[in-house]
């Protein structure tokens, strides 16, 4: 019986090695130490899927503006790939997070590595029920599609100050204005790609 539930610290620590670290750039992956700190001081909640004892997959979000929920991370641990795993994590984050606006970043094709995976990407949220809000971001030098999921309405103007919020309450004022634009456009120019403040192992 597959259930969504908080790991401990251990857990974490091991799924950071063994499904994060391989599925993401270096560039995109939050330090493990920083999700631990934010997890304690409950800012931060590090969903995993569980398989009976097993952990088959993630799905963490940023929880420090009330009433939302920032998608972080979506992955399924390699040996379970393929078995309809990313649908039911996003079905039970929505569930776990019932109550909030789940929101989240999707790369835009035109400006991604692999335009392909990108487009891939974005149908399959909207494919599991993420409606497209009317703004865009640039996080770290990366333009992305800002994807909601939400059982109330919600405006661009609110979505995109809780998404700013967000970014504001987790980093440095100098470090949110040099690399952080909610919401942006592409005349506003793509900053250079750069790693995650405080990148470790």
């Amino acid at each position: 019986m597959l259930e969504m539930k908080l790991p401990t610290e251990t857990q974490l620590s091991e799924i950071y090695r063994r499904d994060l670290k391989p599925s993401f750039p270096s560039e995109e992956l939050k330090p493990l130490r920083e999700m631990k700190q934010e997890m304690k001081r409950g800012e931060y909640r590090p969903w995993c899927l569980f398989d009976g004892g097993e952990i088959v997959g993630e799905a963490f979000v940023w929880t420090y503006v009330p009433g939302f929920a920032l998608f972080d991370y979506l992955c399924v641990t390699e040996s379970r790939r393929n078995d309809g795993l990313g649908s039911a994590l996003i079905q039970k984050l929505v569930e776990s997070e019932r109550g909030s606006v789940v929101f989240g970043e999707s790369e835009i094709p035109d400006y991604a590595p692999d335009p392909a995976m990108a487009e891939r990407r974005l149908a399959f949220y909207r494919r599991n029920g993420a409606q497209q809000a009317g703004y865009d971001t640039c996080v770290f030098g990366v333009p992305y599609r800002t994807l909601y999921w939400s059982d109330r309405p919600v405006s661009d103007e609110e979505l995109s100050h809780a998404h700013a919020a967000c970014y504001h309450s987790s980093m440095p004022a100098l470090i949110y204005r040099k690399y952080i634009q909610i919401p942006w456009e592409p005349s506003m120019g793509v900053p250079k790609k750069i790693p995650w403040i405080g990148q470790d192992t």
